[in-house]
């Protein structure tokens, strides 16, 4: 018997007899006469935190490393980031933003602070990486700017006169002392938070405490009028609907999004998380099942928001994600260094495809985080960098992005272990603007093949061309004596047959077919 949910699921489940198991079967129907929003360049915004050797090293080595850099800046991790195509970037934090001032960033770097960063790892941070650096890193790469603001421990008046420093067009004081600083021309400031996770590490505060904080922070985030940011409260942690219920009734019309947090931890434990590496099949399945969640946990914020703002005018943000786990044997537990593996990567592709389902609401994302901490894009010792397996998944997908999202309904059999089940194939696809389609189909059953027919109703399947990235091994992962081992290959499409195209999506592989 077959079960079928509604074109708007991500997936459902078919229920085969045991004959059938052994042939895993799936169905793709991709209802390209129902378009539904724009995909958001900015869901696949990235994220780099004072954290370990998230900035320095991974991003900042100095002006006079041996380390080929420009002002400081290393050169190979520019080039991976602007190849890559990085739309927005959040910075100082996480929790270090309730914890910086950016007058310690700025001016003559050998005579800036020295502070402990006591949020990651009690080590000292010489802020020789500051608002100038950060602004010159974002403009290397090519992204626009997210800033967040110290609520934790600042003040208002530090907020208003970091914005002021950053965007003033006039002869101001803190315009002149950006300029005597080195930079005569404003930023263009893009988006601007209101504090992080201030349920948390941000303050430990009560939402009706931080609404009331909110509207008063906000209210002094002036600017010019050609230069205003999306101002972002600071949201929820992960289920928690309350949090964003108070925000929305006190403080939504002073507020042009709202964030949340979700993290993929494959035990559910903060103190036992399990590893990036070597993990048993039961982990496998548990970190995809803990990953499915962020579809109810949008789902549930958003109809939250559906009652306050009908009109979707605030964005929900999903300004920290990915997969979290226990930090590499012998590195130090507050910088957060994890490997990454294909398990990474179709993690990143399941999320993306519950993005695209959100995206009238869900307009930016930022995965934790670019360099060296968590679900990085990139991995680098000393001089030695490598892109990882997430980096891959985020270049596959980079079709998507500013495509209008068509609903796709699935009916794929359940990839099973013991008690546990997932739907095994999942699968997004979106139109561009210059007409092509694009489709992405993911198995995550780790053992078998999926025969997927893929359908079109009422269109003729015109020459598809295709690119998969799957490895030998779950735990597959890019090293620096071998970058390759994780990395997309050409993929043969087979002959369509009208509307209709049969594959084979190989096992634990993300698949993606763009229109020629």
């Amino acid at each position: 018997m077959t079960i079928r949910l509604s074109a708007l699921l991500l997936s459902s489940v078919v229920s085969f007899s045991a004959a059938q198991a052994e042939s895993l079967r799936a169905s793709v129907t991709v209802q390209t006469d129902r378009p539904g929003s724009v995909i958001d360049p900015g869901i696949y915004g990235q994220f780099a935190e004072h954290l370990g050797r998230g900035v320095y090293e991974g991003v900042w080595v100095g002006e006079s490393s041996p380390i080929p850099n420009t002002r400081g800046i290393r050169n190979d991790v520019v080039a991976a980031l602007k190849e890559l195509g990085v739309p927005v970037l959040r910075w100082p934090g996480g929790c270090f933003a309730d914890e910086y001032h950016w007058r310690d960033g700025i001016g003559p770097r050998n005579q800036r602070p020295t502070r402990i960063n006591t949020t990651w790892g009690g080590v000292v941070d010489d802020n020789a990486f500051g608002t100038h650096e950060f602004m010159d890193f974002a403009e290397m790469i090519g992204a626009e700017v997210y800033v967040n603001g110290n609520v934790g421990t600042g003040s208002v008046q530090e907020m208003a006169e970091w914005v002021e420093y950053m965007t003033a067009d006039n002869n101001s004081t803190l315009a002149q002392l950006r300029r005597a600083n080195g930079r005569d021309k404003p930023w263009r400031l893009h988006y601007f938070a209101v504090g992080n996770e201030t349920w948390g590490c941000g303050g430990n505060m009560r939402p009706e405490f931080y609404a009331d904080l909110y509207r008063q922070y906000a209210t002094f985030i002036k600017t010019p009028r050609d230069n205003k940011p999306q101002r972002i409260a600071s949201g929820a942690n992960g289920s928690n609907t309350e949090w964003t219920e108070v925000l929305m009734r006190e403080a939504g019309k002073h507020m042009d999004a709202i964030s949340v947090h979700y993290y993929t931890l494959p035990r559910g434990e903060w103190k036992d998380k399990g590893a990036a590496t070597r993990f048993p099949e039961s982990e496998w399945m548990s970190t995809f099942k803990r990953t499915l969640r962020m579809d109810e946990i949008l789902t549930n914020h958003g109809k939250i928001m559906d009652r306050y703002d009908p009109q979707r005018r605030v964005a929900l943000l999903v300004d920290e994600w990915g997969t979290w786990y226990d930090v590499e044997p012998g590195t130090n537990e507050g910088f957060l260094y994890q490997q990454n593996s294909l398990r990474d990567a179709l993690v990143a592709a399941i999320n993306f495809n519950i993005f695209h389902r959100h995206a009238a609401r869900v307009r930016m994302t930022n995965i934790a985080q670019m360099v060296n901490v968590l679900q990085a894009m990139i991995l680098t010792d000393g001089p030695k960098m490598v892109k990882t397996a997430t980096y891959h998944a985020f270049a596959l997908y980079k079709p998507f992005r500013g495509a209008t999202h068509v609903p796709v309904e699935v009916s794929t059999a359940e990839y099973k272990l013991d008690a546990e089940s997932v739907p095994a194939v999942h699968a997004t696809a979106a139109r561009d603007q210059a007409g092509a389609l694009h489709i992405a189909l993911t198995n995550l059953d780790p053992h078998r093949a999926a025969t997927v027919e893929l359908r079109l109703p009422g269109q003729t399947i015109k020459a598809l061309q295709g690119q998969i990235l799957t490895a030998a091994s779950t735990d597959a992962i890019n090293t620096f004596e071998a970058p390759d081992a994780v990395r997309p290959a050409p993929f043969k499409v087979p002959r369509a047959r009208g509307d209709r195209l049969q594959l084979e999506v190989p096992a634990k592989a993300l698949l993606v077919l763009s229109q020629r």
